[in-house]
């Protein structure tokens, strides 16, 4: 893991990246440890092992005197329902379009990428995950879909962009507010 992740991922503290460990927010747990929040979500996966599943992971954020970021786990049960959690970091304002979004990115990757090694510790198959980045075909972040694609694409994960990327763009966007 790059080290520009792994301070995202909130393993490594100092620098512009890094991340507490925030508790994760559960609508129906309450708040949730990274720890809470894995095994909660491999409870619902064996409730229906049968199932077909989706994992997926989405930032999105909300200026104002600072810049709020929202990051969103998303399981769904694909025909038949979903649990999510949400995590929210505070930090200074970035001015750039281009580094915020990066920094989304960088935010759900890393992650992703703990919560994989999370369920691979714990003998569980990740299910297949996709990473929902803020950036669509439309307004001033198309010139960044190459970008930030390559950048989901190149860790080994799937990438989707509005209007697909629902868990950057509604889940993690209701919680920035």
């Amino acid at each position: 893991m790059s080290s520009v992740l792994q301070r995202a991922a909130g393993r490594q503290q100092g620098g512009g990246l890094a991340v507490k460990d925030e508790p994760f927010i559960s609508p129906s747990r309450g708040f949730l440890t990274f720890e809470a929040m894995v095994a909660d979500l491999v409870k619902f996966v064996q409730e229906d092992p049968e199932a077909s599943y989706k994992l997926i992971i989405g930032t999105d954020s909300m200026a104002r005197d600072d810049l709020t970021f929202v990051t969103a786990i998303i399981i769904h049960r694909v025909g038949r329902g979903a649990r999510y959690y949400y995590r929210r970091h505070t930090q200074r304002k970035i001015n750039s379009l281009r580094q915020k979004i990066f920094y989304e990115t960088a935010l759900s990757l890393a992650l992703a990428q703990r919560l994989v090694e999370s369920l691979r510790t714990m003998g569980q198959p990740a299910p297949g995950v996709e990473i929902h980045l803020d950036v669509g075909p439309q307004g001033e972040t198309r010139e960044l879909i190459r970008d930030v694609v390559g950048m989901v694409t190149g860790s080994g994960f799937h990438a989707e962009i509005k209007p697909h990327a629902y868990g950057a763009s509604k889940v993690a966007d209701r919680y920035t507010k």
